[in-house]
């Protein structure tokens, strides 16, 4: 059988990637999220989202290019932070157990005009190899609406629905969903 894709190349992210990671990251949140979200929570999802760069200082944050173009990124943690980018409150660095936790999936982001071309499973396919090769049984995430259709139709259960809370009040939406590697 031969791969649909041929031309997505995954790789992981380097430093120098990330004034395009983050400019794929507002572009995916200010146009994706508008048919889940009113426009104050469109505009809201930039406090609670965006690029983590612990993620590519540990060596587990992926891109999908298409082309010299990026298609995507997205990446698994070890660490307990759940979502949220460098300026995101909350955020925790405690390594998780292997044994005893869920590894992350974190930062997952499709660039508007590579929507439904398999991008976001090439990512999820490889964050879930990795966590597994590192001894993790399961991974949980925090799906944004937007990406709630995708995770369901690639294993993915609802934990809990949950909501992020802004500086100025506006409850984001988000959906702690976890699978069973």
């Amino acid at each position: 059988m031969t791969d649909a894709r041929p031309h997505l190349r995954l790789r992981l992210a380097r430093p120098e990637d990330m004034p395009a990671l983050s400019a794929l990251m507002d572009r995916a949140i200010g146009e994706l999220l508008q048919d889940f979200l009113p426009p104050e929570g469109v505009k809201a999802s930039y406090e609670i989202m965006g690029l983590d760069t612990q993620l590519i200082a540990d060596g587990t944050y992926f891109v999908v290019e298409d082309g010299a173009a990026i298609a995507g990124c997205g990446g698994w943690s070890r660490r307990a932070t759940l979502f949220g980018g460098d300026h995101s409150a909350g955020r925790d660095a405690a390594l998780l157990d292997p044994k005893t936790d869920a590894a992350r999936v974190r930062a997952m982001y499709t660039h508007p005009d590579h929507t439904r071309k398999g991008v976001g499973r090439i990512i999820l396919d490889a964050c879930e190899a990795a966590a597994r090769a590192e001894g993790f049984s399961s991974v949980e995430m925090a799906a944004t609406m937007g990406g709630v259709p995708l995770y369901r139709a690639c294993g993915y259960h609802d934990i809990e629905p949950f909501e992020a809370v802004t500086s100025t009040g506006y409850r984001v939406p988000l959906i702690r969903m976890g699978k069973a590697l």
